[in-house]
This record gives structure tokens, sequence and C-alpha cells, in this order.
């Protein structure tokens, strides 16, 4: 009686490089898999079965190994699940001998094998490892001249004059890969280039746009999400007011060609505001405080006076930020007896959150305006100034510095004094009347209670239930996308939804898509109770997260990614 072959479990592994066509019934991933699914079955004989659970990344390169499905693969080889590796081409693993080596690595201590279906060799021979090593530098080869060649193209289109892809600016869409005037938007942007002119200032239009009803271009994503339709920042103005697109120009790594498309503005305009931008841009002073990233350098004191000084240190390329006590920068830690080192974008978060909320707080600023006729615009700038304070850590407005003249800290509490004069005169449009009393003189004070607590290997600055602060609301968004993730990830691991591709359909997104934000639901637990508490950074925006996807499985590679 013969013997039965062993079972050796054979998982297929599909990768695309690019989105395009995945929404096809029939695309190439599945033809891949068809493949890799028709080979198995021949070497049934051999005891090869293949496991049901799919391994597949649709809109993913191959030059890294930041890959939804390859790391699920590799974790079920660690788990001892997987005995075969089956892909179509060697290419589909990896395009990169470094990232080869370390996928062999692992495969090797798990006693896991690979076969490419349409590549035969051996690697348990040198001869094998050779022609693999040979077939790999040709696919990274392939790799490094398919991305030169895109290079060159899109340089040699540009000095052409040629749109080549990308959201069409407020002013243009896009037609037969053209760009083409929308006449209601190129109102707007011409309307936004002589006001710019009258009032010589960004912020003064911004405000001004901001009272008009004035929106910029909504746009729709591939995903269903929409941007934009929402009111102007001043980092938007500068880029529009800047964009050589609008003279009628195409511009690459420094240098400007003549475009195809229409221009909406004239030249002679656009050189004045050129001019004007400039002139109005920021002196030397100013130069030195935009190159600093500590906004409230020469304003942090403890409780004895002593000042906490901006610094930093890195560790590979994150670089941390903090405020710390001299006495700690003389003697060192081990050596001092008190002060602090408190993590910088934690302790200028509390800061511009607390001033944002008092600004939106109505009984606190009508509490400051003396006249009644004074309060309904006060209380409208009020608003203005507080957005303002909160792209502080963004662009670098200055607000902070004008306002906030002290900050006192000791182990419970952050003690704010606010100039009273500075921020009446900013809500009036006008100084106080010298005759007022000489107690609406006294500086303003705001009181927060909050403490340091670790965090994993970190230490945060956190505010307590009873701080007083009145908008520490959680961001609404960042909390929606952690939710969808686990709705997701529920969906797949009980059943409910058999493979990602029918969650993508259901969900009306790609299933490239959902592999990359689905790892949202594997966030380090004091990271999303940070966010459910509105303590995150006030750099942790839904923008920075998406980027961050797929987040590493390591949860202290989490906290150095999103909270640093």
């Amino acid at each position: 009686m013969a013997e039965r072959p062993v079972i050796r479990r054979c998982a297929i592994y599909t990768r695309k490089s690019s989105e395009e066509g995945l929404d096809q019934a029939y695309n190439s991933l599945a033809a891949q898999r068809d493949a890799c699914t028709a080979y198995i079955a021949s070497q049934k004989h051999e005891g090869w079965t293949l496991v049901p659970k799919a391994y597949d990344d649709g809109g993913f390169s191959g030059g890294n190994l930041q890959r939804p499905a390859l790391e699920e693969l590799m974790e079920d080889i660690r788990k001892g699940e997987i005995d075969i590796i089956v892909v179509y081409k060697i290419d589909r693993l990896t395009r990169s001998l470094a990232d080869f080596a370390k996928l062999t690595e692992v495969l090797d201590r798990h006693n896991v094998s690979f076969v490419a279906v349409t590549q035969q060799f051996n690697t348990s021979t040198s001869m094998g490892r050779l022609t693999l090593n040979v077939l790999l530098s040709f696919a990274q080869f392939e790799r490094e001249v398919a991305g030169e060649r895109i290079r060159d193209k899109i340089a040699a289109s540009k000095r052409r004059g040629m749109w080549m892809g990308g959201h069409p600016p407020l002013g243009y869409e896009v037609k037969a890969r053209k760009l083409v005037v929308v006449p209601e938007e190129a109102k707007t942007v011409r309307h936004l280039f002589r006001r710019y002119l009258d009032l010589r200032s960004v912020q003064l239009l911004r405000r001004e746009l901001d009272s008009s009803g004035t929106r910029s271009k909504r746009k729709v994503l591939q995903d269903g999400s929409v941007v934009g339709g929402v009111t102007f920042s001043r980092g938007a103005l500068y880029t529009i007011l800047k964009n050589p697109l609008y003279r009628g120009r195409i511009q690459h790594k420094g240098e400007c060609f003549p475009g195809e498309h229409e221009p909406i503005i004239e030249e002679k305009l656009f050189s004045e505001v050129q001019r004007v931008l400039e002139q109005q841009g920021p002196g030397d002073e100013a130069r030195r405080k935009l190159a600093s990233p500590a906004l409230l350098k020469g304003l942090v004191f403890d409780a004895q006076g002593e000042r906490l000084q901006p610094t930093h240190c890195s560790k590979g390329r994150t670089k941390y930020r903090y405020y710390t006590s001299k006495s700690l920068l003389k003697e060192g830690r081990p050596q001092a007896t008190s002060g602090f080192r408190v993590p910088a974008p934690d302790l200028e978060m509390i800061v511009i959150r607390s001033l944002a909320g008092h600004l939106r707080n109505q009984q606190w600023v009508a509490a400051l305006i003396h006249s009644p006729r004074d309060l309904p615009p006060a209380l409208q700038k009020a608003q203005g100034i507080a957005v303002d304070i909160e792209r502080q850590p963004i662009i670098n407005t200055g607000m902070i510095g004008d306002l906030v003249t002290r900050i006192t800290m000791d182990k419970r509490n952050l003690h704010l004094r606010i100039n009273r004069d500075r921020l009446v005169a900013l809500l009036t449009g006008r100084h106080p009347e010298k005759t007022q009393s000489p107690l609406n003189s006294l500086p303003l004070e705001i009181d927060i209670t909050s403490h340091l607590l670790r965090c994993g290997k970190q230490v945060r600055l956190v505010i307590d239930e009873t701080g007083g602060q009145p908008d520490s609301d959680p961001h609404p968004r960042l909390v929606g996308e952690i939710l969808r993730a686990r709705r997701w990830f529920d969906a797949l691991s009980s059943g409910e939804v058999p493979t990602i591709a029918a969650l993508a359909q259901a969900e009306g997104v790609s299933a490239s898509y959902i592999s990359l934000k689905i790892s949202l639901a594997f966030l380090a637990p004091d990271i999303v109770e940070t966010i459910i508490d509105g303590m995150q950074p006030m750099s942790l925006t839904p923008e920075r997260l998406k980027k961050a996807c797929p987040l590493p499985a390591s949860w202290e590679e989490q906290r150095a990614l999103l909270l640093a």
C-alpha cells in the first residue's frame, strides 16, 4: 500500500502595484490567483493543499515590505500555519534584493519554501539560489528603470507645458487630460488677486472671504470622500497667490515653462501681487521665530521662576521636542533634585486648545467687552482668532506670543497669563480707553489642572477631567476613522463578510483602501484613549493618520510615528 504524502499547506500571495482595474469583476489579482490555484492542484499528489485565506495586496509597490497582506502572511508563517508560499512571479513577492534577504531569513527559520509558478528553480541548491538572485536583480533593475523613465517623461511633458495630473486648482477642471478654465471659479481667483492688492494682507483677505461665505474648491476623491468646500486658510491663500499656473505657466523643480492651458491672471497683475507678497514677507526677527518650532519659547517657567528652554533629541529619523528646566540641562537628570522635562507637543497643544476654547466661550469674551455695540463683532472676531491660534503649529501666526505673556507650571497645574489690553484691541479693533478702571488692565489668567502621565515608554502631559479647558472634545474624524476600521475588522473576523473585496463592494470603496486603513483597528490602546479624550497632539490630524497607514504592528513604533 502506497504511503500517503505529507500534507503541505500552500498560501497564495498576489500583488498589483496600481489600483487601476481592481474594480473589475476579473482583475489581475484574480488572474494570478487562478494560475497559482491550478499549479497547487497539479501538485496534489505531493500533498499540496490550498489554505482558504487570501493574501491580496492591490495597489501596493513591490519596492518595500509595508503591505498589509504580506505582513499578515508573515505573521501566519511565524504561527506555523503555512508550509509553502505560491506566487505567480517572484517580483510579485518583492522587487528588492535586500527585502528578499529579510524574507528568506524568516522562511528558513520556519522551514517554509516558496514557488513561482512561471519561473521554475530549486532554492535548495546553490545554482537555484544564484538563479533566484539573478531574477531578483533584474526585477529590481526593471523597477528602477521604470521609475527613471516615468520621471523623465514627466519632466519632458512639463517642459512642453502639459498638465501631468493631480487635483486641478481652483479655477480649472481637467478635460481630455488638459486644464480648462471654469468661469465661475476663475472669477473667484481674480477676486482673490485684486482684493489682496487692495488689502495687502493675507490675514485680512482670509477674514473677508470667511465673512462673505467664499469657500475653497470641493473635490470628490476616488474612495468617495470629499475634501475642500471649507473656509480658506492663510496657507491655501498663499499657495493660490504664488501659483504660476494662473499666469499660464507649468512649474517643475523650481523652473516655469509656458503651459498649454489658458491663463486666468494677467501677467501685470500676477507680478504686482508677487512684489507685494515679497514686501509683506517676514523680517529677520520673524524669520528666526519661524525657523524655531518651539511655539512657547521664552514663555514657560516653573513655580520657582526657572525658565524652561526648548530642547530636542533624535532617535533614528524621529525628533522628540521638550521644554526642559535649566537645572536639568546644567546638572543632568541624576544630579538634579527638581525641574521639568515636558513633551513640547503636549504643552503647546494644551495651551492652544485652552486659549482657543476660551475664545469660543461667548460668556468669557463678553466679560471683556464693555460696550454693547462692540459685542457682536467682537464675538465674531474671537472665533477667527481661535481658528488662527489652532493653526499656529502649522502656520506660525505669532498669535500665541502676542497674547500669552507667561506660562507657569508645577506638578499639578498650568497657569496662563494673557495680555488683556492686547486681546481687547484685537477683538474691538481699537485700544482700550485710558479712562477705564485700572482693574480692567490687569492681565487675564487661565488655570488648567494637568499632570504628567506615562504611556508605554513615553511621558505625556495631560489635562485632568476637572481642568479648565472648555474645548477638549475628541476630534470626530479621528474617532470615526478608528471606529470604521474596527467595524471592518469585526465584520471580516466574524465571517459576516467573507473577503475584503466583498467588504469593499458593500462600503463603496476599493479593496486596497480597506487594506490600507484597517490597520487602525490595531492602534495602541493608549493612543486610542488619547484620541477619545481629545488629548492627541495638534499635529495628529486625519490627514496625517491616513498617510501613516498601514500602521506598524509595534505599539512603540506607532507612538513614535503618531505622538512625536
